[in-house]
């Protein structure tokens, strides 16, 4: 690619970022790396109203714990800052000003009460108001009104807005990466309004502006903004500059495979759709992936194929791997269905890829009965059970035996693990584990093995009722890997309960 490529994300501090915010940062960042380019984060918060305390430094906060951090933005290599478009406001005037003198955009005085008249008056008549060539004359702007009177509604401080005047009779040719060549009849575009009364611009003034200033080359976002592009190509053609590449992203659908997935989605089905828990200033608490447990590689790799495939099997990749092989040429064009099952088999697959040793050091945080217990003992439990885990959350439940013994048995696995003879058996078990000298996993499992085969004992017999004693269940990993752990003494002293007991 000949071009410096420049991209960005550009969030609005609204609330927290929503997962399909995350992917589209995350494509942003892919594409960047893969072109050795600049991932840009720009805050958009011209809206005011909107802006909710502590939105933005979520949106970073999220960016860095999924490992893809920007590298150009609010207090980091501020090339093109400022980076929030509120501390921008100054520059948008003049390129609206620009657009009227150039006779691409107009003033409009009209009311909002003659606005409101108009539409429902189009309403009754079955019919759409549009604003835009078939009736801006009519409606008070300068285009109907004479240089004296728009001077002097000016001089006078009335409100206004500046609307772009789109072209009448023309077919616009837009090219996107992702979608191909658009077709867009301007007959049936409005005039958006590009400055606000309350001298701020819309989204679609300084969003234009912006990119340019800060040198975007592509522009890759939500299939929400398709119906601005038209809007966007022409005001890049009415300025005289270059228009950057631009890629609309599939939506992210509901797991059922219809609608765009929402937060109400999540909190139904019992999935997060945040990456981070959210704490709202009116004190509701969202969850988010993190505090779920999932690890930010997991969240990462599943993201990535919400829209994109790499053309192969493959589907584990990490972050270099996804960099080297993203294209957006690859993204498809239709809705990617979220499937809360499939995030957690890609976090069941990154689990077994953690280090013990950092996983034994959440794990004990996490767990009060685990404080005394020394971290290497736990991360060889962990090595042992990991295999069977999707979250560290689950480690008590397939581990919690290794830790103390149990003060109760299963009945269901009793009645099929207890017969006549068993408690016969098990002190006969005993006796060979008290006499094993060296209390190895091998030697335990050639003693008792052995014993079993010479005494011509089915291994049922043997093995459930010794599982039972030791875990309380008919579960967990190898047995003789869980008296090896536990130790000679606590092996003999859970055989004796267990045979007191049942």
């Amino acid at each position: 690619m000949s071009k410096n490529v420049r991209v960005r994300f550009a969030p609005s501090p609204t609330g927290p970022l929503h997962i399909g915010g995350v992917r589209t940062a995350l494509f942003n960042y892919l594409f960047a790396k893969k072109h050795n380019g600049t991932f840009v984060l720009r805050i958009e918060d011209t809206d005011q109203n909107r802006y909710v305390e502590g939105a933005e430094q979520y949106i970073i906060d999220a960016l860095n714990w999924c490992g893809i951090p920007f590298d150009e933005g609010i207090n980091k290599n501020e090339k093109f800052g400022p980076y929030r478009q509120s501390e921008r406001k100054h520059l948008y005037k003049k390129y609206a000003d620009d657009l009227i003198a150039s006779g691409n955009a107009y003033y409009a005085f009209d009311t909002s009460e003659n606005l409101d008249f108009h539409r429902k008056d189009h309403e009754e008549k079955g019919k759409t108001f549009i604003y835009n060539w078939h009736n801006r004359l009519k409606l008070s702007n300068s285009l109907s009104l004479t240089a004296e009177e728009v001077k002097a509604k000016l001089d006078a401080g009335e409100d206004y807005v500046i609307r772009f005047k789109s072209p009448q009779d023309e077919t616009l040719h837009l090219a996107d990466i992702i979608r191909g060549d658009i077709k867009i009849d301007t007959n049936v575009l409005d005039d958006k309004v590009l400055f606000k009364s309350d001298g701020m611009p819309t989204y679609h003034l300084a969003n234009i502006v912006d990119d340019h200033l800060m040198e975007i080359s592509h522009v890759i976002r939500g299939e929400e903004w398709l119906p601005s592009l038209a809007l966007h190509y022409q005001l890049y053609k009415a300025f005289g500059w270059e228009a950057p590449e631009f890629a609309h992203l599939p939506l992210i659908l509901k797991p059922t495979g219809k609608g765009k997935l929402s937060k109400r989605d999540g909190d139904k089905l019992g999935f997060p759709v945040f990456p981070l828990q959210w704490n709202s200033p009116d004190g509701e608490v969202s969850r988010g992936y993190k505090e779920d447990g999932y690890f930010p590689e997991a969240m990462v790799n599943f993201l990535a194929f919400l829209g994109w495939n790499p053309g192969t099997e493959q589907e584990i990749f990490n972050l270099d791997e996804l960099i080297n092989a993203f294209e957006l040429e690859r993204v498809n064009k239709s809705g990617a269905r979220f499937d809360p099952d499939k995030i957690k088999w890609f976090n069941h697959h990154y689990m077994q890829e953690q280090d013990n040793d950092d996983l034994a050091e959440t794990f004990k945080k996490s767990h009060s009965e685990l404080s005394e217990i020394d971290v290497d003992y736990i991360a060889l439990v962990i090595g042992l059970i990991k295999e069977r885990a999707t979250f560290v959350s689950d480690f008590w439940e397939l581990s919690h035996f290794f830790f103390t013994a149990p003060t109760s048995y299963d009945e269901k696995a009793s009645k099929k693990a207890f017969k006549e003879d068993t408690a016969d058996i098990m002190n006969k078990v005993k006796n060979i584990v008290l006499h094993i000298d060296d209390f190895t996993v091998n030697a335990l499992q050639t003693d008792i093995k052995g014993w079993i085969t010479e005494n011509e004992i089915s291994f049922g017999k043997v093995m459930m009722p010794l599982r039972l004693a030791l875990v309380g269940a008919l579960q967990g990993p190898d047995v003789f890997d869980i008296m090896f752990m536990i130790g000679k003494n606590e092996t003999v002293t859970r055989i004796e309960n267990m045979v007191k007991t049942i």
